[in-house]
C-alpha cells in the first residue's frame, strides 16, 4: 500500500522541511500540502513534487481527501504577538479540533505541532502536565489543543494522536518569518552579523533557550507515526545563552564581532526555557547541539541563496 501523507502548513518553515524529508525518505508515497500561504512561501517548496491545496483550514472539508496514512498538522497562526484572541483560537484550536475529530473517526494517524509556549513563564525544567500557564493567546491556543487531545485519548485510547511541543526551533527555510518577526534568534543575529555589524542583544546575553535544530524536529514527527499517543516535548534539554549563539556565528562567519547590549523593554520576557527530557518521545534523541546545528545551518545558507526570501 502506498503511503499518503498530508502536511498542513507545508509551505512554512517546519512544514516544508518535513515535507521534503518525507519525499526523500518515502519516494513512492503521495504527499499533499494544505496551506493558505498567509505566512508560508513558495520558495520553501523548491524540489517538492506533490500536490498543493491552497485553502483556509477553518473551512477545509477533510472528507474531500482520500484517507491519508498520516496527517502532520503544522498549520497555525504562528505570530505569538497577535492579540486577537478570537482569531488565534479559531485558527489554532477550533480548526485543530475539527481535524482531531476527523482523524479519530477515520482511523488516521495525526501528529500535530504544539509548543513550548504552553509553559509560559513557568520555571524550568518544563514538564508535560505541570506548570502549563501560557503567557499569551498563542500558547493558550496550543494548550487547548493538548487538552482536547488528552480528553479524546481518555475516551478513545486506540486513537493515534501525538502532540509535539516544539521549543526554540532554528534552521533552513525560516527566512520568510522575518516578515512576522517570528524567526529564531540564530537567524536574527546572523542577519546582523553577516554584513559585519555588531549584534544587538538584551543585557547581558545570559537569557537561555532550549534551541532545537529543524532536522531534529522533522525526525520527531517521523518517529511519532510509530510512537505511543500523547503529548511530548521536542528539544535538546540543554539550554544555551544568546552569547553562545554569537560565539558560534563568529566562528562560522570568520568574524570577531562583540555583542552590543541593550535594555530589554519587555516586562514579561522568557529568561530561561528548558525541556524536561523525561517527556521526550520514545527513541527520540536530538542529533544536534547548538554548535553543530549552527555550523550546518551556515553551510546550508551559503549553498542555498536562491531559496532565502
Amino acid at each position: 500500500m502506498t503511503e499518503h501523507f498530508v502536511v498542513t502548513g507545508g509551505a512554512g518553515f517546519i512544514g516544508s522541511n518535513l515535507t521534503l524529508e518525507l519525499q526523500e525518505r518515502y519516494p513512492s508515497s503521495k504527499i499533499t500540502i494544505i496551506d493558505d500561504f498567509s505566512t508560508g512561501h513558495f520558495k520553501n517548496l523548491y524540489g517538492f513534487n506533490g500536490e498543493v491545496i491552497t485553502t483556509d483550514l477553518r473551512d477545509f472539508d477533510w472528507n474531500t481527501l482520500n484517507t491519508p496514512t498520516a496527517i502532520f498538522h503544522q498549520g497555525a497562526q504562528v505570530v505569538t504577538t497577535e492579540t486577537n484572541q478570537k482569531l488565534v483560537m479559531e485558527i489554532n484550536t477550533n480548526a485543530t479540533k475539527r481535524l482531531i475529530t476527523h482523524c479519530m473517526k477515520n482511523n488516521i494517524k495525526l501528529i500535530y505541532a504544539s509548543s513550548g509556549a504552553t509553559y509560559g513563564l513557568t520555571e524550568p525544567p518544563n514538564t508535560v502536565g505541570k506548570g502549563e500557564l501560557p503567557a499569551n493567546i498563542y500558547g493558550y491556543s496550543k494548550l487547548a489543543c493538548d487538552n482536547i487531545t488528552r480528553q479524546i485519548l481518555k475516551e478513545n485510547p486506540n486513537t493515534h494522536i501525538v502532540g509535539l511541543r516544539y521549543f526554540n526551533v532554528y534552521g533552513p527555510r525560516e527566512s520568510y518569518k522575518m516578515e512576522t518577526k517570528m524567526s529564531s534568534m540564530v537567524w536574527q543575529l546572523y542577519l546582523q552579523m553577516k554584513d559585519g555589524n555588531n549584534p544587538k542583544i538584551f543585557k547581558h546575553g545570559q537569557q537561555k533557550r532550549d534551541f532545537v535544530y529543524i532536522k531534529d524536529i522533522v525526525e520527531s514527527n517521523i518517529l511519532a507515526m510509530n510512537s505511543p499517543s500523547g503529548i511530548y516535548n521536542v528539544a535538546t534539554g540543554t539550554p544555551e545563552d544568546f552569547n553562545k549563539i554569537i560565539e558560534e556565528l563568529n566562528k562560522n562567519l570568520g568574524t570577531n564581532l562583540e555583542p552590543e547590549y541593550i535594555n530589554n523593554p519587555y516586562k514579561f520576557y522568557q529568561e530561561f526555557t528548558q525541556a524536561d527530557t523525561n517527556n521526550f518521545l520514545p527513541n527520540y534523541k536530538p542529533n544536534y547541539n547548538l554548535e553543530s546545528g549552527i555550523k550546518e545551518y551556515i553551510e546550508w545558507i551559503n549553498q542555498n541563496e536562491n531559496i532565502i526570501v
